[in-house]
């Protein structure tokens, strides 16, 4: 802080002064002694006593003009009456600052705000357009197909799938990764082609894959999570350690989806091409966004929710131990096996709507209980699947996915993920007896879902353990409450108990929110 200059003689001057007197006394006689220590006093208060007057005057006057601009070091009227966007003075546009706004956006962004853009190719639409079936509602919402050239349509199907355009041409954009293919130009132009449109009431653009499977309720759930009215650009990384190293851990990965937010898409759209032009050497799409995210300063926010899965083989560890975060997308579905048994990929998928209408919020949530009497661990990864493991399992240890995948390079590689996993078992004994999803309904009367889940009849060892055997167990039911604000409080696996059962056959296992002073423990 800047003091003020008094008007009383300097600090130096004064001390001079006194100085003298003092040098100028006689050094013996009481009387002139006696006569200059009053006056040395005075001098003192006096000095002290302006001092003092000085620095509250001036104090007082920096609060009362903090107070008038809402901090006494507040910089917000010089920030907000800049007018140039190249001022060095303006706000980071992916900061959250207070603006004003009118009483539309301050609504909660809905399914509505959302406009999707699909990337496929007239080769691929056949067979990946019934992927979109599955999670797209065209009366509930926006989206647009883009693919390289015209294909025809049922007009049956015109009902169930977002419109289809062409991208445009970009043949006048150079290319020079000989890996790679050129359609990874036209579909990182895809949010931007999209805001070209000029849909109305639009805050988020998603884009995705044709392969890739929403969760749009969670979508809208994470989205909520952020202001539209800034610079956003949130997705997730792949599985795979070293794809991430090629690539970047600082890339959304397009086929696991990621949002753009509509300043931000803006933004890209003005530059995009030129862009694109800086970077002719890059492989892929999503990495040529992420190369102008980085030109326009924005950063991945990453939301693990979004999933690649680089990863081939059966997707059971991945699911069954699902990270404490809403589920927003599945992608490469046409890569790994279908996620219930005996299904198709597309039918396996479809077993996933009932719970996803349910309880969306907490559909692929993990929980961890024992059964003491039995001493058994019960996972359940609530509508899709419950495990029991003989003996007991830390939660630090079951909420890692077991390794039933192989990575990117089609290896048995545990240190090629970006995660930790753990053995599917390290003893044959405690292989784990897996129930699927077989049915959910709702209790209207407990105001509860009721989901059951069947065991999967693959061969166990024989064990000679002094335990019962979960053998004997023919399906398992799963009483839980629906939750469509689990995510509106602090990520927090739910708890579980297991129940008395009164049917032969079968366990009842109670998913709940956690009890105060509830933990996972034997």
């Amino acid at each position: 802080m800047v003091t003020q200059k008094l008007d009383p003689l300097p600090e130096k001057s004064m001390w001079e002064q006194m100085r003298t007197h003092v040098g100028g006394m006689p050094r013996s006689g009481g009387g002139g002694r006696a006569a200059v220590l009053p006056r040395l006093m005075v001098w003192l208060i006096l000095f002290f006593s302006v001092t003092y007057l000085a620095y509250a005057f001036r104090l007082v006057s920096t609060s009362q003009r903090g107070c008038d601009e809402g901090h006494p070091f507040s910089t917000s009227r010089r920030l907000f009456n800049t007018s140039s966007p190249y001022n060095t003075d303006t706000p980071n546009r992916n900061q959250t600052v207070p603006r004003p706004a009118t009483e539309k956006s301050q609504q909660r962004t809905e399914l509505k705000h959302i406009v999707f853009g699909i990337a496929t190719s007239a080769k691929l639409w056949d067979r990946r357009k019934d992927y979109i079936k599955l999670w797209y509602k065209p009366k509930e919402m926006r989206g647009i197909v883009w693919l390289d050239s015209a294909v025809n349509s049922p007009p049956e199907e015109a009902g169930s799938l977002p419109p289809v355009k062409i991208s445009g041409d970009t043949s006048r954009l150079p290319y020079k990764n000989r890996q790679g293919h050129r359609s990874a130009l036209r579909i990182s132009r895809i949010v931007s082609e999209t805001l070209r449109l000029g849909l109305s009431d639009v805050r988020w653009f998603v884009m995705g894959d044709d392969d890739t499977v929403f969760v749009t309720d969670n979508l809208v759930r994470v989205l909520r999570k952020y202001d539209h009215r800034q610079f956003y650009y949130i997705g997730s990384l792949s599985e795979s350690h070293l794809q991430n190293i090629y690539f970047s851990y600082g890339m959304a990965y397009g086929g696991g989806g990621f949002a753009i937010s509509y300043p931000l898409a803006k933004a890209l759209s003005e530059m995009q091409d030129r862009c694109i032009q800086r970077y002719p050497g890059l492989y892929g799409s999503d990495d040529r966004i992420q190369a102008c995210m980085a030109e326009l300063g924005v950063p991945l926010t990453k939301e693990l929710g979004f999933h690649q899965y680089d990863v081939y083989g059966n997707l059971f560890g991945l699911l069954a131990a699902h990270p404490v975060t809403p589920l927003v997308s599945l992608h490469h579905l046409d890569v790994v096996e279908p996620i219930f048994p005996n299904l198709s990929r597309v039918q396996a998928l479809r077993q996933l709507a009932e719970p996803m209408r349910l309880d969306s919020a907490g559909l692929m949530q993990q929980s961890i209980c024992y059964d003491t009497s039995r001493s058994w661990t019960v996972s359940v990864s609530w509508g899709f699947a419950v495990q029991i493991f003989r003996g007991i399992f830390s939660p630090r240890e079951v909420e890692m996915p077991a390794r039933t995948f192989l990575n990117w390079y089609r290896r048995a590689d545990y240190t090629a993920y970006a995660f930790n996993t753990r053995p599917v078992t390290r003893n044959p004994c405690q292989k784990p007896f897996v129930f699927y999803l077989s049915k959910a309904r709702l209790d209207g009367s407990k105001n509860r879902t009721v989901s059951e889940y069947v065991r999967h009849r693959v061969p166990h060892p024989s064990c000679k353990w002094k335990m019962p055997n979960p053998v004997d167990l023919d399906y398992v039911v799963v009483h839980k409450k629906a939750d469509p604000h689990l995510w509106d409080r602090s990520p927090r696996r739910n708890c579980c108990r297991v129940m008395e059962s009164k049917k032969k056959g079968s366990l009842v296992v109670d998913v709940r929110v956690c009890k105060e002073g509830e933990i996972s423990e034997m």
